[in-house]
């Protein structure tokens, strides 16, 4: 093999590549384990509080050396290989941001009957589209007022770039743009506020083309808080601000309470030691090098506050009290505090006694943006706001009209804003009584810019300018424009898993893993012999490889995950047993060991390629078209295409290369006593009853199409038709059938399913009951008639441990993105089959099998739930289906790779006599590759928990099927359709020429 010195090398790099990132997740439960033992009383107990305040302590505090490089806890801990929700616990949330009420805002006073009637049509016509919201508004008002023209509506004083002149077309790209505004501000909102939520490793993002926002919320305990949190409208206010000369004395007598308070050691271990933080002179001196000047103006009436550090450090004096000092620094723009102690001020200022010290109308807020001192260190300025009548602010941001990022006469990023009538005279009203002093720009409750105001500004037209960059500028714009459009929120997708559920994944997951690869490493070993054992190395390598790289793109591992990795074993060994029956082949053909190894890796690394790269391709159409677990298992499947590519062809021959130098074929021993005779003399006239095989299949399916017309309904989960359901375990097993009669009459007799979910005790209850109602108080409504409905299983402990919803829309979405990912995967390998092998007849032999092994798989879910027998059809589903479709397909690119040999080798013989002898020749390779995919998928089916049932399931059955359909569909539909002799078919190429 050539580049020996290069492969090796690479693997030596990559190896190391992979423990060093697998290292971050080693010291990270070391960090955690430490902060356990720190926070568990005598009793045993762990004091949840004094845990976190452990791991806040540590937060920015080197706790990993590698190589003279230091490490924080936080970078440790954001290159950890993360768990997914399902093995963590955790919130899965799907928002979509209402295009309703922002065309609503927009179209201000002016709406009329046949307005409102094309809102009522978009919103149900959106339930059955994938078209945008405000394609169908203006295809149902275009309908209903078939002259009208949308500027009448529009043109208004909200929306000042449009005119009564204005086209439909320009209109409709306004609504466009604001709608898409809406998005991202609502985006930076939450992604804000989450971040200020304090979840470890949270997962925001915009799903693009769509008005949705997907967010992974790992741990969280409290689903309720976070459902306000994520839809709570965003609240953006102005607030007048102390000056520092003004609390400061208030903070004097903060300081003599805390030192009377230390004296009588009341305080003792109420702060932990911050050993990041300097002298407040120098951490002033620091970060106002990092901070650079403020020179935030309004209206090029704005400047700098004229108060210097040293007077605010004389004023406020912090050296007096340890807590005080520990706690607080001064900053360029007033007082502060290190990020990690945020919440132990939060906890002083919370104390009444702490509380009587300051005036009722002084308010404290953080501001929203860290500054970042030259040692790393990060800072939040606390701001003293004046509280107006009743606590109101004195001006809020519904009186905003327009904001927008735009460029002042020296360049730089500004902001130009713009309020309406009333707004104005209460901004100048606010401006006036402010000259001289800064005025709080607030966004629930974190304080986004503080200007200080030059003088009164009339006319409601101001801007913003100074040290922004163009993506401060613009941000800060979308939040001040927040106030102008309410962009609301609605839930359409949620999931929830309880930690004890997650720590039952994590052991089923690791469970039928380890009894997975070692069934697989038995087989192998009992099979080849020493090539076993090579193939086993190579295995190993694979798998610590698929986590290495997950680890290093700092993708969360999920339970789907594992099935992924699970599965790739089974893959990553189909490669080596495909390169050992080539050599075993040449070695009986008499070659030397050292040819029958060249040959055999030459001859074999075409159909292996060939065959990765369709399976590939599937779980590329399965990574953009999936989501949430599903996504994370296209990840996983795709790294172990690429690593068992690696590890089988080029590791597993330097290892062969290396066992074989300077020896006979006897010292490389691939047979052992009980597989020297397997598959031996195969003679199998598999065309000889092809039609057999097509009756068969036509019954099956058949069969499995009218168990739906029996049943009445297809087995689809709550991905596919909405609604909710609820995981829920009891103290014994309680029988599904009554409570579902229980919940009967609350669910007002909605389609209701109740089955055994993984244990006798616990039951997956799933309702259609107000499906169509996405909102929260919705929700509360089916918890409540649930709760109700178990109402006489008290004394069993009914409890919620997993929770997901689908709005109806989202359903629809979800149903048809997997129907096109399906079809696009069929038509990808059928356009890569043509190109590979040359002729049509090879892609529609192929693609029909596969096009067999899908139905066939429906048909079995399908009769088993005829017999009671019930696997949900989700999105897990559909990447099993896609699954399969990448395993068939490899089966039947290796033997269309055979029959493409066979034809170039025997050009006089005709076609139909060159594919049975072609089939029979990989039937070895065939059986053993399926026998080793099927151990595993049966491992998975009785130890991968209840969350992959189905999944395995439909594996089992479709690794059987695809073997059937490889052998008895794709190859007879080759023969079938070509009705020419050998002597015209040629055009079939070899894939690799050999040498004269």
């Amino acid at each position: 093999m050539r580049n020996k010195g290069f492969i090796l090398v690479l693997t030596v790099i990559v190896s190391a590549l992979c423990l060093y990132y697998l290292s971050f997740s080693l010291v990270s439960k070391g960090v955690e384990e430490d902060a356990t033992r720190f926070a568990t009383t005598q009793t045993g107990t762990v004091d949840h509080y004094k845990k976190q305040s452990y791991l806040d302590s540590v937060w920015k505090a080197p706790v990993f050396n590698f190589l003279g490089a230091e490490y924080t806890y936080q970078q440790v801990k954001e290159s950890e290989l993360g768990l997914g929700l399902d093995l963590k616990g955790g919130m899965h949330v799907t928002l979509e941001v209402s295009p309703v009420e922002i065309i609503r805002a927009m179209a201000g006073g002016r709406r009329d009957a046949a307005f409102e009637q094309a809102i009522a049509r978009a919103q149900k016509l959106q339930v059955n589209s994938q078209r945008s919201f405000v394609d169908l508004f203006y295809q149902s008002y275009r309908e209903l007022q078939p002259n009208g023209k949308l500027a009448s509506i529009f043109a208004n004083s909200t929306t000042r770039s449009l005119s009564y002149n204005s086209t439909d077309k320009e209109v409709l790209a306004v609504i466009n743009k604001e709608v898409d505004d809406a998005v991202a501000r609502s985006f930076n909102i939450l992604r804000t506020r989450i971040d200020k939520f304090g979840v470890n490793q949270p997962n925001i993002q915009h799903l693009k083309g769509t008005n949705r926002i997907q967010i992974e919320l790992p741990g969280v305990d409290n689903p309720e808080r976070v459902r306000k949190l994520l839809q709570g409208t965003a609240n953006l206010e102005f607030w007048e601000v102390w000056g520092v000369q003004e609390f400061g004395p208030y903070f004097t007598q903060l300081n003599d309470y805390l030192v009377k308070e230390e004296a009588a050691n009341k305080l003792k271990g109420a702060a932990a030691p911050s050993s990041t933080l300097a002298s407040a002179a120098d951490t002033t001196k620091s970060l106002t090098a990092a901070a650079g000047a403020d020179t935030s103006a309004l209206a090029a009436q704005l400047s700098k506050p004229a108060d210097s550090a040293a007077a605010k450090k004389d004023s406020i004096n912090p050296n007096q009290s340890s807590l005080l000092a520990r706690l607080f620094t001064t900053l360029p723009g007033g007082l502060g505090t290190n990020v990690r102690d945020t919440a132990k001020v939060n906890a002083l200022f919370a104390k009444q006694e702490v509380k009587a010290l300051f005036p009722q109308n002084m308010k404290f807020l953080w501001g929203v943006k860290p500054i970042v001192a030259n040692d790393g260190a990060e800072f939040l300025e606390l701001y003293a706001v004046k509280k107006g009548r009743e606590g109101k602010a004195p001006l809020t941001g519904e009186y905003i009209s327009d904001a927008r990022q735009d460029y002042d006469q020296q360049g730089r990023p500004e902001i130009n804003m713009s309020m309406n009538a009333a707004g104005s005279k209460k901004w100048q009203r606010l401006t006036g009584d402010n000259i001289g002093r800064q005025v709080a720009i607030v966004l629930d409750d974190y304080v986004y810019s503080a200007p200080v105001v030059q003088s009164e500004i009339g006319g409601g037209n101001s801007s913003i300018s100074g040290s922004f960059t163009i993506e401060e500028a613009q941000d800060l714009a979308n939040i001040l424009k927040a106030g102008k459009m309410p962009a609301p929120t609605r839930i359409v997708e949620e999931a929830i898993v309880g930690p004890s559920l997650g720590q039952e994944a994590i052991n089923q997951g690791l469970l039928s893993s380890l009894a997975g690869m070692g069934l697989v490493v038995l087989f192998m070993f009992a099979y080849y012999n020493k090539g076993g054992l090579i193939a086993n190395i190579a295995l190993f390598f694979n798998i610590f490889f698929i986590i290495g790289v997950l680890a290093q793109f700092g993708t969360a591992l999920t339970l789907p995950g594992i099935a992924g990795m699970v599965l790739t074993m089974g893959m990553s060994v189909d490669a080596n047993v495909l390169i050992f029956e080539r050599i075993k082949e040449e070695l009986h053909a008499g070659l030397g060991i050292g040819e029958a190894i060249k040959k055999g890796y030459s001859k074999a690394f075409s159909s292996i390629f060939d065959s990765n790269v369709t399976t590939l391709l599937a779980g590329i159409i399965l990574y953009f078209f999936g989501s949430g677990p599903v996504k994370g298992f296209a990840i996983t499947l795709m790294i172990g295409i690429a690593t068992s590519f690696f590890t089988a062809v080029y590791i597993s021959r330097l290892l062969i290369e290396w066992m074989t130098k300077g020896k006979d074929t006897a010292n490389l021993s691939l047979e052992t006593p009980l597989s020297r005779n397997w598959f031996k003399n195969i003679k199998f006239d598999i065309l000889g009853n092809r039609k057999k095989a097509y009756i068969f299949s036509a019954i099956f399916i058949l069969f499995g199409i009218v168990a739906v017309f029996i049943k009445g309904e297809l087995p689809l989960g709550v991905d596919f038709k909405g609604g909710r359901s609820y995981v829920v375990d009891f103290n014994n097993a309680v029988p599904a059938s009554e409570v579902r009669s229980a919940l009967d009459d609350e669910f007002k007799g909605a389609g209701t399913e109740v089955k055994t979910y993984g244990a006798p005790n616990r039951l997956k209850i799933t309702t259609s009951y107000i499906a169509e109602d996405e909102s929260t108080q919705a929700d509360e409504s089916v918890r409540t008639a649930l709760a109700q409905g178990l109402k006489q299983y008290q004394t069993q402990n009914p409890r919620i441990v997993s929770s997901s919803k689908v709005g109806a829309t989202m359903a629809d979405d979800i149903q048809k993105t997997a129907i096109i990912a399906v079809l696009l995967a069929f038509a990808g390998i059928f356009v890569y089959l043509a190109f590979r092998f040359s002729r049509w007849q090879f892609s529609l032999g192929g693609v029909i099998a596969l096009i067999h092994d899908v139905l066939v798989v429906f048909s079995a879910f399908t009769i088993a739930n005829l017999f009671g027998v019930s696997f949900e059809m989700d999105q897990v589903f559909i990447a099993s289906i896609l699954t399969i479709i990448g395993y068939s397909i490899n089966d039947t690119v290796v033997v269309f790779d055979r029959i493409r040999e066979f034809t170039n080798e025997n050009p006089r013989m005709k076609f139909r006599d060159i594919v049975n002898p072609a089939l029979n020749s990989t039937f070895s390779r065939t059986i053993i590759t399926n026998l080793t995919v099927l151990l595993v998928v049966i491992i998975l089916f009785i130890f991968g928990g209840e969350t992959l049932r189905g999944f395995s399931f439909a594996m089992l059955i479709g690794s059987l099927t695809g073997t059937y359909s490889t052998l008895f569909i794709a190859a007879p539909i080759v023969v079938d359709t070509t009705n020419v002799d050998r002597e015209k078919l040629v055009a079939v190429k070899p894939t690799v020429v050999a040498a004269k």
